[in-house]
């Protein structure tokens, strides 16, 4: 009895052995397989590679998930009203099945998984810290509601130090810290362009007041209110009791032209806290602006004066006619779109 007990035992050991072998081997083969082109994502979108490894091993099950293999979806996105490609249904945590979005590669959830992060008002936190600060990118991401598992950091942050993951995030600086433009440096060492993440959301949203030399056509008035930039275009911020054409007035321009500035066809009322364009906005936003994810309230006009774009070349973008036609979660594009 004793006999068939130890063998029993040392049989269930064997197994259990071989299991965790098999799935460490199957994690490693997923990692060796897409760390490419997170590394990739990460220098196009500023996202930690041990990040974007991490989900993928845990939201795919190391690429075996059934959603992974018939649908290449690694990230568990559904398919959300703005999703018009293929897709795939299956049972999940809610009732019934989902629609989750299916795509033609693998490279193309990795994709949609970066811009889904990038483009999200309520992550752009995350692209304050570090791309090193693996631990502030999985809590964070809890923080912004991505997963509803409590353990959801512990089990990402697991993933990467056991699998060393966080090697993938060197080798990058951030453009805030970028090097020397002229010497092509940085702290001493040559830095391809490919090295530098882009800048984060909240630096490319940043106010930046306009400090204009005497030579500038904008200094006298400079001298009146403030004067600030966005995608290069100046602005102002609407005082308490300004009107349109109040404000023309100030800056030596014909009523009509501000309004035309503003994307307006008549005067209209004006708030105090209200950005008023000095100038023409521009035709696209700027780099590193490539998308918008829409947030409950959004409109074109409101999200053309947020970027500085023409209302026209925003409605011509995203193929829609009306400046209403537009809905939560809507990806809507602020530059030409190119597949």
């Amino acid at each position: 009895m004793k006999r068939v007990l130890f063998i029993s035992v040392l049989l269930g050991l064997i197994f259990s052995a071989g299991s965790y072998a098999q799935k460490n081997q199957a994690r490693l083969a997923y990692i060796e397989k897409y760390k490419d082109i997170a590394i990739n994502n990460m220098k196009t979108h500023g996202i930690p590679a041990s990040i974007t490894l991490a989900q993928g091993c845990l939201e795919s099950g190391d690429g075996l998930s059934d959603l992974a293999v018939k649908a290449n979806n690694h990230f568990g996105i559904k398919c959300h009203k703005e999703w018009t490609g293929p897709t795939y249904y299956k049972k999940d945590d809610e009732v019934g099945k989902s629609c989750f979005r299916k795509y033609k590669r693998a490279e193309d959830s990795f994709k949609d998984h970066s811009d889904f992060l990038r483009y999200r008002d309520r992550y752009a936190f995350l692209f304050d810290l570090d791309v090193t600060d693996y631990k502030g990118w999985a809590y964070g991401l809890k923080k912004a509601g991505y997963a509803t598992n409590p353990k959801y950091p512990q089990l990402l942050i697991k993933i990467i130090e056991d699998y060393d993951l966080y090697k993938y995030d060197g080798g990058v600086v951030t453009d805030g810290k970028k090097k020397d433009k002229k010497d092509g440096k940085k702290d001493g060492k040559k830095v391809s362009e490919r090295d530098i993440l882009p800048p984060s959301p909240a630096q490319l949203e940043a106010v930046k007041q306009l400090n204009p030399t005497k030579r500038s056509v904008w200094y006298k008035f400079s001298q009146n209110r403030p004067l600030y930039i966005k995608n290069g275009v100046t602005y102002i911020v609407a005082n308490g009791g300004d009107t349109y054409s109040s404000i023309a007035a100030e800056y030596n321009l014909f009523p009509k032209e501000i309004l035309r500035f503003n994307d307006l066809k008549s005067d209209a009322e004006l708030s105090a806290g209200t950005v008023v364009y000095l100038e023409k906005k521009k035709n696209r936003a700027a780099k590193h602006l490539e998308c918008h994810i829409a947030e409950e309230g959004d409109d074109f006009y409101t999200l053309s004066q947020r970027y500085g774009v023409k209302l026209k070349k925003l409605l011509e973008y995203n193929n829609k006619r009306s400046i209403h036609d537009i809905s939560q979660d809507d990806v809507i594009y602020l530059r030409k779109y190119k597949k």
